[in-house]
């Protein structure tokens, strides 16, 4: 007979994980929450999306623990009130603009609760406002203000000079620095420390919960961090067999219910 874990909190990654390939939260993903709620197990999301991002997810998940956006990079209350950030040094900031510029990518910041980009029109910004549900900030220059930036992205659909401009950047940032591609077409530069482990280590110390009894579910390497510090891993059956083989256990893709079958199957049934 299989020994029951304790679970107290689980932390969900969003995209590829809680929603569906059209980024819909189904009706059994939703019912899944609320049964974690009920059995006592509280339930918090983390996401490369900037936390206004996840506000869709409030109201349908009654969330009310704190929203880890940019992978860790802000922290906010449900009210969005800042409670954590891990900025980029502004020196840092103004390198990673000008290096994803000299690659013509694209240029948005992310500052506080603000995503600033240049053009209305560049690539991907009105696919990026229908997923997050709120509009960018158009400037005459995204690299004006670079105090308190949560994250760099360059983007571009030429996907060879994603791929090259992200060698490069960590070449260029070292340890200064993370840079990785959360999307074929999106190369992320947040704070060295931003990261899915650090945001399971602050709702731990939030909650006063051990790490043993933190259960983790995700589908990109971007989730592993978070993996390898929980009691309990889930990756999705949409991830790639190296992600799957950092985690306890794989669960069905997320365009199959993946998301509410693992709860079901591994959190309340267990």
């Amino acid at each position: 007979m299989a020994v029951k874990r304790k679970i107290s909190l689980v932390l969900a990654d969003v995209d590829g994980t809680l929603v569906d390939e059209q980024k819909v939260l189904t009706k059994r993903a939703q019912a899944a929450v609320h049964s974690l709620r009920g059995a006592g197990i509280r339930f918090a999301v983390t996401s490369g999306r900037p936390p206004k991002g996840m506000a869709m997810l409030l109201e349908p998940l009654q969330l009310d623990t704190p929203i880890a956006g940019f992978n860790g990079g802000l922290v906010v209350e449900p009210d969005f009130t800042i409670i954590d950030q891990k900025t980029v040094p502004a020196d840092v900031a103004a390198s990673a603009i000008e290096l994803l510029r000299g690659h013509g990518l694209d240029v948005w910041v992310y500052r506080g609760n603000d995503w600033l980009v240049g053009r209305a029109d560049g690539p991907h910004v009105a696919h990026e406002a229908w997923t997050v549900k709120f509009q960018p900030k158009v400037v005459a220059d995204v690299a004006a203000e670079l105090d308190q930036v949560s994250k760099v992205v360059g983007v571009s659909d030429e996907l060879d000079k994603v791929q090259r401009c992200e060698a490069d950047a960590k070449a260029s940032f070292g340890g200064r620095a993370t840079a990785n591609r959360s999307q074929p077409y999106y190369l992320d530069i947040t704070n060295k420390d931003a990261n899915k482990g650090a945001v399971l280590e602050f709702l731990v110390r939030h909650f006063g919960v051990p790490a043993a009894e933190v259960a983790t579910i995700g589908d990109q390497p971007t989730d592993v961090p978070m993996f390898q510090r929980a009691g309990f891993s889930i990756a999705m059956g949409n991830a790639s067999a190296e992600v799957k083989a950092q985690a306890s256990v794989a669960t069905d893709s997320f365009n199959d219910e993946g998301f509410a079958k693992a709860m079901e199957r591994f959190i309340l049934g267990a």
